[in-house]
């Protein structure tokens, strides 16, 4: 590992200041000292970005690992992450979903440990780190709180992505620092008649003498309330249709631009999700995110990577469900004098979803594998994402009848993490619209 990764890693194992325990920055300091004595033939490839290859990786001369093995940098984050995780979010995780608000010391603390750059380069203020450890840390979260789950996933997997692939020097170096340390993004593609016809939308922008208008409305919108930088998609030649829709970057508060209502949504209610509407909005030509009418490559391409991350929330979300209720299942819920964990047929529905968890997390991080390594991973991302959302809903639906009582309560988590389970077959490509893709592209297979 080198002196610069090695730096770029202290934020996310070192605690939060007055937050994390001196134990918990000890041992995650432990974890990355070991990592750097380890010999440097002994890395995962993924240890570096991928952005540094200028052509896709060669694999045909690495040792086959578990798709599930985790470089000493990404298992330094995993173990940073969960004990950040548990020991600074679970304690508001309830409070924040009663009160459908993130609460800004939990942002805070995000940027604080580096989870908002985490593929961001040092040279910009971020962690410099790769993709899967992104993946790793999304997960991690999720398995305690997948609303602050998503705003991480939102913030890295798109919106980062997209200005660190597409944005001109310009706004890298205006936003790049910004998003690493203290701006929270969102990324603004669906309308109310634009959701898996992501293409249809009616929100136009046209070019005026100093830059562009933007007039229209988006909906759905993650990470609204707390965002001061967007990433809208508006058509710029709607002759053309959707070869006609253009990327711009539009700041918070800029006259026109309003959030015009939050919504009240029946899970992962503490991450923000609104109504935004653009009146006359004027921003500056260089607020041009990449080519004109390039907008839906950028959002197809950027979507096909965010729906692994959706997916590592999603596995993240089963696993934790399963946490919690197997600990309560083989620790503390008797019936008939035993632990209910120690029946047959109760050990049976452990084993099999702790079964499809593995599952689901394989392919996950198989997608993550591939897109690093520059491979074709479009059909992975589609069959990590719908089936990871199929488990988390399952998972943590059985986990609320092995707790029986505690877990209908709102006293813990269990009835949280399934209602947080719903939204992983909708959001970033419905279920239906994953399961097209894969059809489509196996059909392509196998046409002769």
């Amino acid at each position: 590992m080198s002196s610069s990764l090695t730096r770029a890693m202290r934020p996310a194992v070192r605690g939060t200041r007055a937050l994390v325990s001196k134990t918990t920055t000890s041992t995650a300091s432990a974890t990355l000292r070991s990592s750097v004595a380890r010999p440097a033939a002994a890395r995962a490839f993924t240890t570096t970005s991928v952005r540094a290859h200028a052509q896709p990786v060669d694999i045909s001369d690495l040792t086959p690992t578990p798709i599930t093995h985790l470089s000493e940098t990404e298992a330094a984050m995993a173990d940073a992450v969960s004990k950040f995780a548990n020991e600074v979010v679970l304690p508001k995780a309830r409070d924040m979903d009663e009160a459908e608000s993130m609460d800004p010391a939990i942002v805070k603390a995000l940027f604080e440990q580096g989870l908002m750059g985490i593929e961001i380069p040092e040279e910009f203020g971020g962690a410099g780190m790769n993709f899967t450890s992104a993946i790793v840390g999304i997960e991690e979260l999720a398995r305690v709180d997948p609303s602050v789950s998503v705003m991480v996933d939102v913030h890295n997997t798109l919106c980062n992505t997209a200005l660190l692939n597409y944005g001109s020097d310009h706004l890298k170096q205006k936003w790049l620092p910004r998003l690493a340390t203290d701006t929270v993004a969102s990324f603004c593609l669906s309308e109310p008649a634009s959701g898996s016809d992501a293409f249809a939308m009616q929100t136009k922008a046209t070019e005026t003498a100093d830059g562009f208008s933007i007039t229209g409305g988006k909906m759905w919108i993650t990470n609204s309330m707390e965002a001061d930088f967007f990433i809208v998609f508006a058509n710029l030649d709607p002759s053309k249709g959707y070869r006609g829709i253009t990327a711009f970057v539009v700041e918070k508060g800029t006259p026109g631009f309003e959030i015009a209502k939050k919504e009240k949504k029946l899970g992962i209610k503490a991450s923000s999700t609104c109504v935004i509407t653009f009146d006359d909005v004027k921003i500056p030509k260089e607020n041009l995110l990449g080519e004109r009418g390039h907008g839906y490559k950028y959002a197809i391409s950027l979507l096909n990577e965010g729906r692994i991350g959706i997916a590592a929330q999603m596995t993240g979300l089963a696993w934790g469900a399963f946490d919690n209720a197997a600990k309560y299942v083989w620790n503390d819920r008797k019936q008939f004098g035993s632990l209910i964990g120690e029946f047959q047929g109760m050990q049976h529905q452990l084993a099999q979803a702790w079964t499809e968890i593995a599952a689901a997390r394989a392919l996950v991080y198989n997608a993550a594998r591939k897109k690093e390594a520059g491979e074709d991973f479009v059909k992975d991302a589609a069959m990590a994402k719908l089936y990871a959302s199929q488990v988390a809903q399952k998972v943590s639906g059985q986990a609320i009848e092995w707790m029986g009582g505690m877990g209908f309560v709102r006293e813990g988590l269990a009835e949280k993490f399934w209602r947080d389970s719903k939204i992983g077959a909708i959001y970033e490509g419905t279920s239906n619209i994953q399961l097209n893709t894969i059809a489509k592209l196996l059909q392509k297979e196998y046409t002769q």
